[in-house]
C-alpha cells in the first residue's frame, strides 16, 4: 500500500497548546472570512451539548497535521461539540488500518495511501481534503549540486526515496518519465523519511526530502530539481494540486456519522484559514511540543512561513482534478490498483462539491 510517510512518534497526542489567545484566534477568523458575520456564525454546540468523542488518526507527517493540531487549539472542534482525540500513527497506511478495524472513527491521510487501501478492499470513503500538495522535494546533496542541475542529470544515478511503492516514489518515476529519463537507468536506495543525512555526506546523488530537511540541505548548498510543496513548480511539473491530506471514514458510517462529519468539516476548514492567515508565530506556538524535535521552531517558522499558502487549501471540499492527478500520476509510474473508479471512494453528499 502506497503511503506518503513514516512517523516521528506513534504515541497520541493528547496536549493542548499553550498560550493560544482564543480571543485571538476568533479575531484573525473574522478578518479572514470577511468581518464580525463570521464569529456570529461559530455555532453553540460546546455550550449545548455534551461534547461527542472520537478519535481521528493520521500519518503525522509534520505539515500535514499542522491545521489539526490548530483546529483543536484554536477551539474549533469544540466549537461543533466535538472531542477529537488526534492519534498519532506509523504512517498513512496504519492510520487506515486502524480505520478499517474499528479503533478510530476517521483517518487523515495522504491521498495515495487512500488510493491503496481501497484498491485493497477496504470499506472507506474521503470526503474531504486538508491538503492540496504533496509534501516533497527532489533534491541533491551538496557534494551533487553543481553536477546534477536538472532531471535530466539523474540518468545512471541513485535516488533516495523512503520506500519503494510510496507516494515520493511514484512522484520521483513521473519526475523522470516526464523529462525522458530511463528509468532503468536509475538506482532508487530505500531510506525511510530520513534521507537528510544520506544526501548530506553524498550517499546517494539525490532525494525525495520534506521539510525540515530540505530547509538544512539549502542551507548547506544542496540543489533543489523540483519542489512540490510549491504551487508554481506543481502547476508546471503536474499540472496544477494534487491530492494529498484528507480524511477518510468507514462506508458503513456514512449514514450514522453524516452530520458529524459534516461538523468535523467545518471545524477543519476554519482550522485551514488560521493557519494559511494567522501571525506564523501565533501558529507555530499553537502546536505540540512533540512535533517540535528538541523544541527549536526556527527551521519550522521558516517551511510554514514558506509553504502554507500553497500547501494548505481554503476549503475542505474535495478537489477532484487534483485527484485523477494522482491517479494519473500513479498509473504513468506503472503501480497497481490504477483502475480504482473514483467516483466510489471519493464522496461529495457531506462537504459539497
Amino acid at each position: 500500500m502506497n503511503d506518503c510517510c513514516k512517523n516521528n512518534t506513534s504515541q497520541p497526542s493528547a496536549r493542548i497548546s499553550q498560550g493560544v489567545s482564543r480571543r485571538a484566534v476568533l479575531t484573525r477568523i473574522s478578518g479572514a472570512l470577511g468581518g464580525a458575520a463570521a464569529l456570529a456564525a461559530l455555532p453553540a454546540y460546546a455550550k449545548n451539548l455534551g461534547k461527542e468523542k472520537l478519535k481521528l488518526a493520521f500519518c503525522s507527517q509534520l505539515l500535514c497535521v499542522v491545521p489539526y493540531e490548530i483546529t483543536r487549539a484554536a477551539g474549533f472542534f469544540a466549537d461543533q461539540g466535538l472531542e477529537v482525540q488526534l492519534v498519532y500513527s506509523r504512517g498513512g497506511s496504519a492510520a487506515l488500518q486502524a480505520l478499517h478495524s474499528g479503533g478510530v472513527e476517521y483517518a487523515a491521510t495522504s491521498f495515495d495511501a487512500a488510493l491503496g487501501a481501497f484498491a485493497n478492499g477496504a470499506q472507506i470513503f474521503r470526503f474531504a481534503d486538508t491538503g492540496r500538495l504533496p509534501l516533497f522535494a527532489l533534491a541533491t546533496g551538496p557534494a551533487a549540486a553543481s553536477d546534477i542541475t536538472s532531471i535530466a542529470d539523474l540518468a545512471g544515478r541513485t535516488i533516495g526515496v523512503a520506500q519503494l511503492g510510496n507516494a515520493d516514489h511514484a512522484l520521483a518515476l513521473y519526475l523522470l518519465k516526464r523529462a525522458g529519463v530511463d528509468v532503468d537507468s536509475v538506482q532508487f536506495a530505500t531510506l525511510g523519511p530520513n534521507l537528510y543525512d544520506a544526501l548530506r555526506i553524498g550517499q546517494i546523488d539525490a532525494g525525495m526530502v520534506q521539510e525540515p530537511g530540505l530547509t538544512l540541505l539549502q542551507e548547506q548548498g544542496g540543489g533543489v530539481l523540483v519542489n512540490l510543496m510549491d504551487l508554481e513548480d506543481a502547476q508546471t511539473y503536474l499540472g496544477g494540486p494534487y491530492a494529498f491530506m484528507g480524511v477518510a471514514a468507514r462506508t458503513a458510517d456514512l449514514d450514522v456519522r453524516h452530520e458529524q462529519m459534516q461538523r468535523l468539516g467545518h471545524a477543519l476548514a476554519q482550522g485551514l484559514e488560521y493557519t494559511k492567515n494567522a501571525d506564523i508565530d501565533e501558529v507555530v506556538q499553537a502546536l505540540p511540543d512533540e512535533l517540535i524535535a528538541g523544541g527549536d521552531t526556527r527551521v519550522l517558522t521558516q517551511a510554514l512561513e514558506r509553504y502554507r499558502q500553497s500547501l494548505y487549501p481554503s476549503q475542505v471540499t474535495i478537489d477532484l482534478a487534483a485527484c485523477e492527478r494522482v491517479l494519473e500520476t500513479q498509473r504513468l509510474a506503472g503501480f497497481a490498483h490504477t483502475d480504482v473508479q473514483l467516483n466510489e471512494l471519493l464522496n461529495f453528499s457531506v462537504m459539497g462539491s
